[in-house]
């Protein structure tokens, strides 16, 4: 009987100027497993739909994927199941698997979602006493981004506030739920690029995290509801 089929290693991208001679990886130390074939996969195609490589609508086919990465079509149907169940992409009868698209309605919701979520955590924070240690250096790392006119690396420290009040909360599923939330806003944002000016969108976090810990049911909502708006004029050009 023929052998079953194994999916070859995963390398990961080398940058460029580099040696691309094809090397092992090292085994984990303490004998600890590496990711799976089908996770480095997942990896790859979400990175390239939260850098809007690959756009909204965009098809992800089975065999394409199988072809790209040299690994077996079982494999990829595992990487594409993760990023539907993050809700990345899409699954449809007859149309298969495209990166998703959020319409007004979807955005609404996934506001409303993420207001509870985040209004909850805060509760709890604001309960126990505690300053998020992680939220200072988030608002830096933001103020940073956008003085360089970094629209990636701002999506990239924006969700880092965010998350930094969430996770103070000590709250696993909270936390669990809440970043499936953020990869959608950051699939939505990186073709959305909301009408700040320079510094005004630290401006407006540094504001939101001093009234969110003090007020978390009236701030987060205000804060949330404003911005709604602000991705809805910048996706319809008003």
């Amino acid at each position: 009987m023929p052998r079953p089929r194994r999916d070859p290693p995963m390398l990961p991208p080398v940058p460029r100027g580099t040696d691309t001679a094809p090397r092992r990886e090292a085994p984990a130390r303490g004998g600890t497993p590496g990711p799976r074939t089908a996770d480095v996969v997942a990896e790859a195609v979400r990175g390239a739909i939260l850098s809007g490589e690959l756009a909204p609508g965009t098809p992800l086919r089975e065999e394409e994927l199988s072809s790209t990465h040299g690994v077996s079509r079982h494999t990829a149907r595992t990487a594409l199941a993760t990023l539907t169940a993050e809700r990345l992409v899409t699954a449809e009868p007859y149309r298969g698997v495209r990166v998703s698209v959020l319409d007004d309605a979807a955005l609404v919701a996934l506001q409303q979602l993420r207001c509870a979520l985040e209004t909850e955590a805060l509760r709890i924070v604001r309960g126990r006493g505690i300053h998020p240690t992680e939220v200072d250096a988030a608002l830096d790392a933001l103020a940073a981004a956008e003085a360089s006119g970094d629209w990636p690396a701002t999506l990239d420290a924006h969700a880092r506030v965010h998350r930094a009040l969430v996770d103070a909360a000590d709250s696993p599923r909270i936390a669990e739920e809440y970043r499936r939330l953020d990869s959608e806003m950051h699939l939505l944002l990186t073709h959305v690029r909301p009408a700040y000016a320079p510094g005004a969108l630290t401006t407006e976090h540094r504001a939101y995290v001093e009234a969110a810990l003090a007020d978390p049911e009236h701030a987060v909502r205000e804060h949330l509801d404003h911005s709604t708006r602000m991705i809805l004029e910048g996706r319809h050009g008003s």
